[in-house]
């Protein structure tokens, strides 16, 4: 290796630098490893992501380990999670008194999030190249070969370990993900209405998708999935109808829905990569390994859980064994079953209620009439949700 080659060396290198690439980063920032962040934002170019994000309990704790939490404002709780379906007389209801946990979970705006973790990594020692879009990445024998592009100058740099963050889209071609389309796109915005209900997260699940109403400040984000043509048309409605389809829909349960706020959509399916390590001295992470439908919310939960423990991975291993088949095969191995039971769980319940055959209908009635009664089954639910299936 060249001189040159040597300055541009990393022990580690994040592609991507939203919530799960920054957590990672994060995760690092005390070792004596030397860690890059490239992200395609300018710097000090605020995130124009409007979603908002449930956080789990587990996740919050994450947090906490990475100094982070406290910075953050803005933030809601979540003690008690309504579960229905519509037309129906089944019903669960989760309390984060019966679980012996100050709350279940939390909901807040993704920039909230995303400046606290930037704001944090600007105080440590990791480098972050801003404006950087990479355009190739190679696994060698040694290293991983990362090209990007700069106030278009063209830059090379090599890592022990690559660690592909966020979208991931620069592997689709040569590593394509498989994929399934729910059919479904997901609504996204804020309302407020005349009786909300402090602390309270309601899942009401229709023939048509999940819908999901998030307490945040004054009233609730809410997340309404409906079939592609529906949710155009639903972009599409005045303020007036769009809250009266949304009490229609959803029911009485907060009253009358009196403001809303911008609109977005986006389409919602299961992308799965085939292999979480594509290639030497590389590996995926986040939403480049997986990415799910946002019902119960276990998308950047299961994400920042894969960033926790990759640095857990990377911090019990010796410097040269950094990238190794044998580090990477720990890595994936340690996170398979967190994995594959969130992704299993958000897709049998995106299939198993959004359909309207009866006897499918009972079943389900009954499914969570019993989820009620049964106090283990609620145990086994909400560790599940608020911890993976690691936890």
């Amino acid at each position: 290796m060249t001189s040159n080659q040597s300055e541009n060396l990393y022990d580690i290198a994040i592609i991507g630098g939203g919530p799960v690439g920054s957590a990672l980063a994060l995760a690092l920032k005390n070792s004596k490893l030397k860690v890059c962040v490239i992200e395609a934002r300018q710097a000090d170019l605020p995130s124009a992501d409007a979603r908002a994000l449930a956080l789990s309990c587990g996740s919050r704790l994450l947090l906490e380990r990475l100094g982070v939490w406290h910075q953050m404002q803005d933030v809601s709780a979540i003690r008690t999670i309504h579960i229905s379906q519509k037309q129906s007389f089944g019903r669960a209801v989760l309390r984060a008194t019966e679980m012996k946990v100050p709350e279940l979970g939390y909901v807040l705006p993704y920039p909230v999030l995303q400046d606290a973790l930037t704001n944090a990594l600007k105080k440590s020692t990791v480098t972050t190249i801003y404006g950087a879009n990479v355009t190739q990445l190679a696994g060698e024998s040694e290293y991983a070969v990362i090209a990007y592009q700069q106030n278009d100058v063209e830059h090379t740099l090599h890592a022990r370990l690559a660690v592909v963050s966020d979208g991931g889209k620069l592997l689709v071609q040569q590593f394509p993900p498989s994929y399934h389309d729910y059919g479904q796109s997901a609504l996204i915005t804020h309302v407020t209405c005349a009786a909300p209900r402090a602390d309270t997260a309601f899942e009401r699940f229709t023939p048509q998708g999940p819908v999901a109403l998030l307490p945040y400040k004054d009233g609730y984000e809410i997340v309404w999935t409906a079939p592609h043509e529906r949710a155009a048309e639903m972009l599409g409605w005045n303020d007036a109808q769009f809250l009266s389809e949304l009490h229609q829909h959803f029911g009485d349960r907060v009253g009358e829905f009196l403001t809303v706020g911008t609109r977005t959509c986006y389409p919602l399916g299961l992308k799965k990569a085939p292999d979480q390590s594509p290639m030497p001295h590389t590996v995926l992470l986040g939403n480049a390994a997986q990415t799910m439908h946002p019902v119960a919310g276990q998308g950047f939960n299961l994400g920042l859980r894969d960033a926790w423990d990759l640095a857990q991975v990377i911090l019990d291993s010796q410097l040269e064994a950094l990238g190794t088949e044998e580090m990477l095969t720990s890595y994936c191995s340690r996170r398979r079953l967190d994995r594959e039971a969130g992704i299993r769980f958000t897709d049998s319940l995106v299939r198993l209620f959004s359909n309207d055959l009866p006897v499918v209908g009972a079943a389900r009635a009954a499914t969570l009439t019993a989820l009620d009664c049964l106090p283990f089954a609620k145990r086994f639910v909400a560790k599940r949700m608020m911890f993976g299936a690691n936890g």
